[in-house]
Parts: C-alpha cells; structure tokens; sequence
C-alpha cells in the first residue's frame, strides 16, 4: 500500500484516540462541577460513593483505551501487509515485462537472421554481375518488408488520401488545381505504423490552393 494511505489510516486511529480522551476530560470536568454544586452535606453523603465511580471510570478509559490500540496496532499490520504485497506485485509484473520484451526481440532477431545471410551472399557475389547484385539486393529488400510486415509494421496510406495531422506531417504546401484544399499531393518520406500505432508519420506535401 503506497504510504500515504498508511499515514491516513493512523491518522485516523490518532484522532479515534483523541476524542476518546477529550471524552474522559468532559466527563471529569462535569463530575467535579457537579461536587461544587451540590454543597457539602450531599458531598459529605456521596463521599462513600465517589471511590467506587472513580475506579469504574477509570477502568472503563483504560479498556477503551486497550481496543483503541489494538485496532490501531490490526491497522498498521494490514497497511504492512498490504504493502508488502503491493511490492511483490509491482516486482512481478516488472519481471514479466521484462521476460516478454526479451522474448519479442528474439523473435524479431530471429527472423532478421536470413536477411543477414542474404546481404553476406550478396557481398560475397562477383563484382562484375551487376544483375545478380541487383536481383539479390531486392530479393533482400522484399524479404525485409516480409518479416516487418510479420512483427506488425505497417505503411501509412497517403495516395488519395486527405491530410490528416495523426498520420501525416505537412512539411510543404502546394498549389494543384487538379486537387482540392488538404488533398496529399506527393509523399517525401513513407510513415508506418505498429498494430495502429504511429511510429513515424508520414512527410508529405499538402495542396493549399
């Protein structure tokens, strides 16, 4: 439990206790008014008495008093538990984020393993064979988008579409009257996303006619 609820809790108990005590201290200020009033043949009459009250009143505070601290003490070992347990929680769940983001990377890794046989082919591959190259680097590039696509990338749509400031960033406007206001007249930089998620808008040219 974060400490400021514990605080609360034995703040609470605390002001249980003081009205409890201020309780004790009205109904002995009452007691002794009440002696002064009644002259001193009632108190000379009530002087056998007064022991017997006392003794229950004060047994009475001291038993009060008991409960109170012992629901104060049941309270601060509730809040000692309950934070202890808020620790453990807060351990675990950081331990499992940590396990699962290991995971995602290796995963991620794993698959990036037969681009990096490519690319060492590649470079392997005689310098003379131009096409080879080329038809090795795209094989390359069309197995890279493949995995990407794979762990979740995706490219933000810009043909046709209007400008849309959560995905798109104007870095230009134009004029094209062919297009209307806020239409995408060319796209500078591709955007994409992960699971609807924006990583990188994309940079694009917005008509403004």
């Amino acid at each position: 439990m974060p400490s400021f609820m514990k605080d609360e809790l034995k703040k609470k108990d605390e002001q249980k206790l003081d009205e409890m005590q201020q309780e004790i201290d009205q109904a002995a200020m009452t007691e002794e008014a009440e002696e002064e009033a009644t002259g001193p043949a009632e108190h000379a009459d009530a002087g056998a008495e007064e022991p017997a009250a006392e003794e229950s009143a004060a047994d009475d505070a001291q038993q009060q008093v008991e409960k109170l601290t012992a629901e104060l003490k049941e309270q601060t070992d509730r809040s000692l538990r309950l934070q202890a347990d808020f620790e453990n929680f807060r351990r675990r769940t950081s331990k499992e984020k940590e396990e699962l983001a290991a995971v995602v990377t290796q995963g991620i890794l794993k698959d990036m393993l037969p681009l990096l046989d490519n690319f060492e082919r590649a470079m392997a591959a005689e310098a003379k064979d131009g096409e080879a190259f080329q038809k090795g680097v795209e094989m390359i590039f069309t197995q890279l988008g493949e995995v990407l696509k794979k762990n979740g990338l995706e490219q933000i749509e810009t043909k046709g579409q209007k400008f849309d400031p959560n995905f798109h960033q104007a870095v230009m406007r134009v004029q094209n009257e062919e297009l209307e206001d806020d239409d995408i007249a060319q796209e500078l930089q591709k955007g994409y996303m992960v699971k609807g998620r924006v990583i990188r808008p994309s940079m694009v040219q917005v008509v403004a006619n």
